[in-house]
């Protein structure tokens, strides 16, 4: 596991008008290179910026906003949502992302991971996992957690592994949004089979979330939204519980 543990935000939009949650809109271009440069200052790691619904509304149409976003900040930008082939994955890649997350086109086309990772390298691909518990077990959902798939998200963690992933961004679709703490029992179980780095998300609401699931695990990174965009919590004291041991 990596031993740079890293705070992440993360952008989420999912309205058909490309709105983000726990962001400005994209028109508000000022505020939002404002807002993304303080975060530069303030020592945040990375950025994730998700359209959840591109696959719904059969788009990728990112490229503008992270082209804006990479103008003025130095930070590695993910870029997941409506990615299918070769070419929106070059589109992105092009427009400044230094990564991107794949999910449902990675499910229904496995073979699309080991695709692009001898075009850009593993460390460039993120494969982004969705899991809902179902009984004793978590299953991967595709298209923002809206539709179930049969596959283990454990077993399906493992082989992602082999076919190029360079890295995981785990949601506990059943905790996401609640602020309540991550789904810790996930967070384990996940950890104990993998061996490439995972960015937790989905239920932190505090500091406290932070350290709960590093008395369990040795935490690689994690995503956050709203606890820094709304000022709840400063960058550096995420960082602090995150680095100390």
């Amino acid at each position: 596991m990596s031993s740079n543990k890293k705070v992440i935000f993360c952008k989420k939009c999912v309205e058909s008008n490309q709105r983000f949650l726990g962001s400005i809109t994209h028109n508000d271009k000022k505020s939002e290179r404002k807002t993304l440069i303080s975060f530069n200052d303030e020592g945040i790691d990375e950025l994730i910026f998700m359209d959840c619904v591109a696959t719904l509304y059969g788009r990728n149409n990112l490229k503008n906003i992270i082209f804006d976003a990479t103008k003025e900040i130095f930070i590695p930008i993910t870029v997941g949502g409506g990615i299918r082939n070769l070419d929106d994955a070059k589109e992105i890649f092009n427009s400044g992302a230094d990564k991107i997350a794949i999910n449902s086109q990675a499910i229904k086309h496995p073979e699309f991971l080991t695709e692009l990772a001898k075009i850009y390298g593993s460390q460039s691909i993120v494969v982004s996992v969705e899991a809902k518990k179902k009984g004793d077990r978590w299953k991967a959902y595709i298209t923002n957690g809206r539709d179930q798939t049969e596959i283990d998200v454990c077993e399906w963690v493992k082989k992602v592994e082999t076919l190029g992933a360079g890295e995981i961004l785990l949601t506990s679709i059943d905790n996401e949004g609640t602020a309540k703490g991550l789904d810790l029992e996930l967070c384990q179980k996940v950890n104990d089979i993998c061996n490439i780095p995972i960015i937790l998300s989905g239920g932190i609401g505090n500091l406290d979330h932070i350290k709960k699931v590093k008395k369990i695990i040795n935490v690689d990174a994690i995503a956050v939204s709203h606890m820094i965009h709304y000022n709840l919590y400063k960058i550096g004291d995420v960082k602090k519980v995150i680095s100390n041991d």
